[in-house]
């Protein structure tokens, strides 16, 4: 189990869709995300005129996208883009609490946030060819990557998961992820062209490479759109191919739930802790649940 850290969010209008500040303690970084519509007032604010990088978030003609650049002055660079580009909504400026990041720390930073983003595909950039990497010594490459580790634990709690990754690479030798205490699920139906399996591995349902879903989503209810969505999302960036009247996995994906998993499995709404059954049994997953929690009792 991991550390645990403690995240202070600010609310500067204390509202939960104006301006706010995240900072983690002991990390020197520091996160301002604002609206456009406050733009005026974010650059009134002192670390808008720190050396960092910045994330621009919104929707293009094709859908959802976003923009990482760095500047040595982040506000002049902010007004630039006021002006030049008309699609964002919502900036995030990442910069350090003693503004002591300088160009190559942050040309380094936004390298690698392009090059995570272009690893997730969830989010399309309108960046242009990845941006060279930096050269840094040995010791200032490790601080910089402890501040992104960090920054990946602060930017998906204010809602920028663009970075996360829910591809589960495997060890060498093995087909699969490894699973808690070996058990493995799984959702069968020849009819539909469906038999996926899945462990619960840290937390997360991760159903297996070489999966086979369902061929199309048939699912009617107006709330499911969310898993459409997402489905959709693994089809075209062919995490899911389709394949022989299925659409195959062609990598370990983790879901944030069983009926999620289910969901996209099946191209329906589902629920997942009973559409999912121990393999090789009628048990289903909310029946090994209970199990499990008398067990620990």
């Amino acid at each position: 189990m991991g550390k645990g850290r403690s995240l202070e969010l600010y609310f500067i209008d204390g509202k939960p869709d104006g301006m706010l500040t995240a900072e983690v303690f002991n990390w020197t970084g520091h996160v301002l995300m604002t609206p456009r519509t406050r733009i005026k007032d974010a650059l009134g604010r002192n670390e808008t005129g720190y050396t960092g990088v910045y994330i621009l978030l919104g929707e293009a003609e094709a859908g959802p996208q976003a923009y990482i650049g760095e500047a040595e002055e982040l506000g002049t660079r902010l007004r630039g883009h006021v002006a030049g580009k008309d699609w964002w909504e919502t900036a995030v400026l990442i910069t350090s609490t003693a503004n002591n990041l300088h160009k190559a720390h942050v040309k380094y930073l936004e390298s690698r946030l392009v090059e995570m983003a272009t690893t997730s595909k969830r989010m399309p950039l309108e960046n242009g060819n990845a941006p060279t990497r930096s050269s840094l010594s040995e010791a200032a490459t490790a601080n910089m990557e402890e501040f992104l580790e960090t920054l990946m634990m602060v930017l998906p709690a204010i809602q920028v998961d663009m970075f996360v990754n829910n591809v589960r690479p495997v060890k060498v030798g093995e087909s699969k992820p490894q699973t808690l205490n070996a058990f493995e699920f799984e959702i069968k139906s020849p009819k539909l062209g469906v038999h996926a399996t899945a462990s619960i591995t840290n937390g997360e349902m991760v159903v297996h490479a070489g999966s086979k879903g369902r061929s199309e989503w048939v699912g009617k209810a107006s709330w499911d759109s969310g898993y459409r969505s997402l489905r959709d999302h693994l089809i075209e960036t062919k995490i899911m191919i389709p394949e022989g009247g299925s659409a195959v996995f062609s990598e370990n994906f983790a879901f944030s739930s069983p009926s999620a998993a289910a969901a996209v499995v099946q191209g329906r709404a589902a629920n997942g802790r009973v559409d999912w059954k121990l393999k090789g049994t009628n048990t289903t997953y909310a029946e090994w649940e209970a199990t499990q929690l008398e067990t620990e009792e």
